[in-house]
């Protein structure tokens, strides 16, 4: 096993996940920024580098939920420096730091082996 594949490893879910194949569907900040949490007829959703990921099965990003600064948003710069902060919760990370960059990525494998990939945000340019 090499390096990334045990560096990989570590991120998978206790229990598997069956997850569908990801779509690709343009999705506006208008329209990812209404499934907040807070309509119970809308998805959950979070972006990470201009993709999107549906969360709604999981209440800690939903309308009481401890991320639930994330939803609606791409945060992707929060979640590179670890920050709650919603003001850090911006798609920008380009300027980070490599350790920043690496804690990034390591949020975006998290979240692919256990959310849905249900599109990516239209006109994006942080991928």
């Amino acid at each position: 096993m090499t390096d990334q594949e045990k560096g990989t490893k570590r991120f998978e879910p206790k229990v598997p996940v069956q997850l569908d194949p990801p779509k690709d569907d343009p999705i506006t900040v208008e329209e990812l920024s209404k499934c907040d949490g807070s309509d119970p007829s809308r998805p959950t959703l979070v972006a990470i580098k201009g993709i999107v990921f549906d969360v709604s099965k999981n209440s800690a990003y939903g309308a009481s939920g401890s991320y639930k600064v994330f939803a609606g948003k791409d945060p992707s710069r929060a979640l590179a420096c670890s920050s709650l902060k919603p003001e850090d919760c911006r798609p920008d990370w380009y300027d980070l730091g490599d350790k920043e960059k690496t804690v990034l990525e390591e949020w975006f494998t998290f979240f692919s082996k256990r959310y849905n990939i249900v599109g990516k945000v239209k006109d994006a340019t942080n991928y």
